[in-house]
């Protein structure tokens, strides 16, 4: 693997700890602010929909800009974000550092996938990416756990200082290893866009959606559901969060590591068995031994799903896969701000600190079905036009746009990409 994949790894490592710190630091923020934990989970909601709507605009604005440069200054946009909710005198103060930090994330994965991607042999893209990714998931082994630890001590300012230093680190690491990628030619927006006439890139959105959201119902507020259910000390939710990190690492790259040989039957067996673990959640959670095992599950399962994912849009928008896979990195956190307000609305309903676990099962099942239905279309179509490969009609995977597919060499084909 590239040594360029690291200096996309400690960009990921991070924003996986700016994203994912808050939720052990819920009611350290709410007591500061005088605000509820439901409504502190606003932050999470709000970072998550600030994903989605950064994704597809930091990306487009992004067209013109050497892909490096880019990175680069998508770093300097998250360390601003945490720089401002480090220092935010007011809740909606740093509701709105959490949003611009945030802004930087979708283009970030979305772009860095492409690049990971471009870098390697076709066969390899899915370790690449899952690669890239590890970043993501070390972060919650280590830099959420000390993040959480830090803010549970010596308070949550310094947290997001320090999450502020890791993104200056990554704008060095990424200015020092990743290659000068010259922008590919011929790219228009227009081309990018055909790519959601695609009806399995669409698809794949969907359970991005409803697959990642599963974890995050119940992930969200794992804190008071630990220490109110479980019977946790305070300081005991900074363990169960490296355990967590630990089972993303593991899924991570499981994921990316059988995806590359069999990417629907993975998605059929890490979505079945992760609504099957959530629902069980709802009972585990009341011992500590069950609720240790269970969160480690969650973990591994949920980012089981991310590199196929990921990887089933590159493959079906190859002809224009960036923005693609930008937007499906923004429909990872559409899926968590969902979760986030779901579960926050069964909690503050009554129905008991447990009851997001049913939904984030619920969630995942959906994606199951809706995998379901991909595997079906895809194996249909196939069969339709067995001389095509994945059945489609369009190299770009356009789903019969009649877009020009020379706008941008498929991911993996070339050696500078995303």
């Amino acid at each position: 693997m590239p040594l360029a994949l690291l200096a996309l790894a400690i960009g990921a490592f991070g924003i996986g700890t700016t994203e994912f710190v808050i939720m052990g630091l819920l009611p350290e923020v709410a007591a500061d602010y005088g605000v509820t934990i439901p409504t502190a989970g606003f932050l999470v909601t709000g970072y998550a929909l600030g994903v989605v709507l950064g994704a597809p605009l930091m990306t487009v604005l992004g067209t013109r800009v050497p892909r490096k440069r880019m990175l680069m200054l998508l770093m300097g946009l998250f360390i601003a974000g945490n720089v401002l909710s480090a220092l935010a005198p007011a809740f909606g103060v740093m509701l709105a550092g959490r949003v611009v930090a945030s802004l930087a994330h979708g283009a970030f994965f979305g772009i860095g996938s492409v690049v990971a991607a471009g870098l390697v042999a076709p066969e390899k893209k899915a370790g690449a990416i899952a690669m890239m990714f590890t970043g993501l998931t070390v972060a919650n082994v280590v830099g959420v756990p000390l993040g959480t630890l830090v803010g549970q001590t010596a308070g949550w300012r310094l947290t997001f200082v320090i999450v502020a230093a890791l993104g200056v680190l990554g704008l060095l690491g990424i200015a020092k290893l990743v290659p000068e990628l010259p922008r590919p030619e011929g790219v228009r927006i227009r081309h990018e866009l055909a790519a959601f006439r695609n009806v399995q890139v669409l698809l794949a959105m969907a359970m991005t959606v409803l697959g990642f959201g599963g974890v995050f119902a119940a992930i969200t507020y794992i804190t008071p559901m630990m220490t109110n259910v479980a019977g946790f000390a305070d300081t005991s939710v900074t363990w169960l969060l490296v355990l967590f990190g630990l089972g993303m690492v593991a899924g991570n790259l499981i994921g990316g590591r059988f995806a590359d040989r069999a990417l629907m039957p993975m998605l059929y067996v890490s979505l079945g068995s992760l609504a099957v673990v959530l629902a069980v959640f709802t009972l585990t959670a009341h011992t500590k031994a069950g609720a240790a095992v269970t969160v480690v599950l969650i973990g591994a399962l949920g980012f089981a799903t991310v590199p196929p994912l990921q990887k089933r849009v590159l493959d079906q928008a190859a002809g224009a896969p960036t923005l693609a896979s930008a937007v499906n990195i923004g429909a990872f956190n559409l899926g968590n701000a969902l979760a986030a307000w779901l579960g926050g609305l069964v909690i503050a309903a009554g129905l008991g600190w447990t009851a997001p676990n049913w939904v984030g099962a619920a969630l995942a099942a959906s994606a199951l079905v809706l995998a379901v239905v991909s595997g079906a279309l895809e194996r249909r179509t196939a069969g339709t036009h067995p001389g095509e490969v994945g059945g489609r009609g369009d190299v770009g995977g356009n789903g019969g746009s009649g877009s020009p597919a020379v706008a941008v060499p498929a991911a993996g084909a070339v050696p500078a990409h995303h």
